[in-house]
């Protein structure tokens, strides 16, 4: 008997640290939740169902309970009953967790736009969706579509789209997507945000090689910080990526309304220019600046769309924000994979797109050069040739997500590719998946 007791004892013990453990994360873990649940069902045409069985069926958000107000356009996820968090949907901001912020306040943005190309279907390819008949004859369309084909065997991959020069080649999608579905880029939304840095240098409003004009640093040994600094992750300020427990990205992303705010007070840890350090927090501070330059919310909103999501034919994109009206340049960009292609291509292309020059010139080459602490590894907000692509040209860079999410431009070979999914750590072979396709091009 005092054995039984005794194991159970320690059983209750073991329980009791374990509910403690996931109610100290029970925020993070709703607020992942019901982000996701209301984003994805509001921008596409994915079911609860659907959702809770792919995005959010591994431990421990599985455990969250999530009702979804269609009436009001919310998702509220409770664990076992507490750490509620609920996520608003708005027209064209997309959606957002309420976290520490005003509900009515935050259901009151709005944005509404004109979408550009209004006829997509009759307008040629990279602008609209129609398409040459005839592929380029340097492309082996038949080993393109087996290298295709080998990228959804194993990984869990969702979509690949694959233009050479501004030339379509080839998409394929997996079961429950297709071209017109919307994919979260996830920190893919950093190399937009860094696009939009660019276009404000090049109308004479941003120069990041001055101090980053944030007044809560004047005062202060943060007065040092460029956005050049800021661009390339090495802005020197104390910040913990880490997304397996609470940290500073986790604590921003689901606890926080005004995410850059929370960002910009962090304190300098290094003298900036000599650390590298990734940073979801960098990205929304950022985003933060980017919001400071103009006069209006309005006119902040309509930005994106206006100088870079109409200007390259990205019908698609919904950039979310925060509570507080903020672009969550870190995370939270919807499209679908053409036009994430789309803005591989303007990438491509050397900023320029449609017949215009939408980046600085030498924009590109900026953004592919390392950040000098990255050690070869980092640009401005994108990623260059890593060691996932041994085999791939040494000018290889690219966009970078949660889960594999890729958007792959490789100047030397005059190709974008596009790679979406849903995959753990090692369970995708990108190196083979970009080789295979690059064999097919002679």
């Amino acid at each position: 008997m005092k054995k039984l007791l005794y194991i159970l004892l320690v059983v209750l013990v073991i329980a009791g640290f374990g509910f403690k453990y996931l109610l100290d994360r029970g925020l993070i873990i709703t607020g992942f939740s019901a982000k996701m649940l209301s984003s994805w069902t509001e921008l596409t045409d994915r079911t609860q169902k659907d959702i809770e069985e792919q995005e959010l069926s591994f431990f421990p958000l599985n455990l969250a309970n999530n009702v979804i107000n269609k009436k009001d356009h919310s998702v509220v996820s409770k664990l076992f009953g507490f750490k509620a968090q609920k996520a608003v949907y708005r027209e064209g901001l997309g959606s957002t967790l309420i976290a520490d912020a005003d509900e009515e306040k935050v259901r009151q943005q709005k944005l509404i736009q004109k979408i550009l190309p209004e006829n997509p279907d009759t307008v040629f390819w990279p602008f609209g969706n129609k398409f040459l008949k005839n592929l380029p004859p340097e492309v082996d369309t038949a080993k393109l579509k087996s290298a295709i084909e080998k990228a959804f065997e194993k990984g869990n991959t969702r979509a690949v789209v694959v233009c050479y020069d501004t030339v379509f080649l080839m998409e394929k999608y997996a079961k429950g997507f297709d071209k017109d579905m919307r994919f979260l880029g996830w920190s893919m939304s950093k190399s937009v945000t860094s696009a939009l840095v660019g276009i404000l240098v090049k109308k004479g409003m941003l120069d990041i090689y001055k101090p980053a004009p944030v007044n809560e640093w004047k005062n202060d040994e943060r007065n040092k910080i460029t956005l050049n600094h800021l661009l390339h992750m090495t802005s020197g300020l104390e910040w913990e990526e880490n997304y397996g427990n609470i940290s500073d990205a986790t604590v921003m992303l689901y606890e926080k309304g005004d995410m850059g705010n929370f960002a910009l007070n962090k304190p300098l840890q290094h003298e900036p220019g000599s650390f590298w350090y990734y940073s979801s927090g960098t990205t929304n501070i950022i985003s933060l600046v980017i919001r400071r330059m103009f006069a209006t919310d309005q006119d902040y909103w309509k930005f994106p769309r206006k100088e870079l999501f109409n200007k390259t034919g990205m019908r698609s994109m919904v950039f979310e924000t925060d509570a507080s009206g903020t672009f969550v340049g870190s995370s939270y960009i919807f499209g679908t994979a053409r036009d994430w292609a789309r803005f591989g291509l303007l990438y491509l292309k050397n900023g320029k797109f449609n017949g215009e020059q939408i980046l600085p010139e030498g924009w590109t080459e900026y953004t592919s050069e390392p950040a000098l602490a990255s050690g070869g590894k980092y640009g401005a907000q994108f990623w260059l040739q890593p060691k996932e692509l041994p085999d791939a040209p040494e000018d290889t860079y690219f966009c970078d997500g949660y889960h594999g999410q890729r958007v792959y431009i490789i100047p030397s070979k005059n190709i974008v590719i596009v790679r979406f999914g849903l995959n753990k750590k090692g369970e995708f072979d990108y190196n083979n998946f970009v080789k295979n396709i690059l064999e097919s091009i002679k």
